[in-house]
């Protein structure tokens, strides 16, 4: 049956992010389809927690720094017996004008965003190559991918190279059955997002631009991830999907 091979049970997913917002959507949507999550945040994921109950292990870590990537496969490993997914959803924006832009919050964006996700999809890989039998990894890039943006300088450098080394990705991996993907969300209702819904005139320009008329929400996103995660996308590689209300298309 077509409904089997979108079925997660038994899979066992990392998912970053996992407190709040999309990632916590993400978690409760995998769970429902029969996975085991591990929920990676920098604190407590308590009413992730909550929701899934035993199905769900919270694993403390700063993504700042991307050494503490092995120890998170190490643990998921460890809890769970084996990892299949990979979720790098964990992100951070620092808005401010370019020119004024300082090379910490440059940093600091490209640490979480890109440099962790990178590291952490090569220790998933390697987990996936020593179970055998392949793998999903799929990153949150961002309608910022194809676009430039304002006043997010490095949160746009992020998110375009986020889609590049997707396709990088799956070129080189695609030979140990590893699906690497991408999900581009359109414009959230989530804490990332919060200062420009509360711009009643940023807010009002955004939405006059999105075909759907609302602002997105963790629900929007669900479907998508665990489309990419199951067997269902297992000749889909290296693609970034955008699910934006039709922004893109506008």
């Amino acid at each position: 049956m077509i409904l089997d091979k979108f079925s997660l049970k038994g899979k066992v997913a990392v998912v970053t992010g996992s407190n709040t917002g999309l990632g916590q959507g993400i978690c409760r949507a995998f769970a429902e389809a029969g996975a085991y999550v591990a929920g990676v945040s920098r604190r407590p994921s308590t009413e992730t927690a909550q929701m899934l109950g035993a199905d769900f292990h919270n694993i403390i870590a700063d993504l700042s720094s991307s050494a503490v990537a092995d120890g998170i496969i190490a643990q998921t490993v460890s809890r769970f017996g084996r990892v299949d997914i990979l979720v790098n959803n964990a992100g951070l924006i620092k808005r401010c004008d370019s020119l004024d832009f300082s090379e910490e919050d440059w940093d600091s964006v490209l640490n979480v965003n890109l440099k962790t996700a990178f590291f952490l999809s090569q220790s998933a890989a390697k987990q996936f190559i020593k179970q055998g039998g392949g793998g999903k990894i799929i990153s949150i890039a961002s309608m910022l991918s194809y676009q430039g943006g304002v006043r997010v300088p490095s949160y746009t450098a992020s998110k375009s190279a986020i889609r590049g080394v997707t396709m990088t990705l799956a070129n080189e991996w695609a030979r140990y059955g590893i699906n690497v993907n991408a999900i581009a969300p359109g414009y959230m209702a989530t804490n990332n997002t919060e200062a420009l819904r509360q711009d009643e005139e940023r807010s009002a320009d955004i939405l006059s631009r999105i075909p759907a008329g609302r602002w997105g929400t963790p629900e929007d996103l669900e479907g998508a991830a665990v489309f990419l995660a199951s067997s269902a996308s297992d000749y889909v590689n290296g693609f970034t999907l955008a699910v934006d209300g039709g922004w893109l298309g506008r």
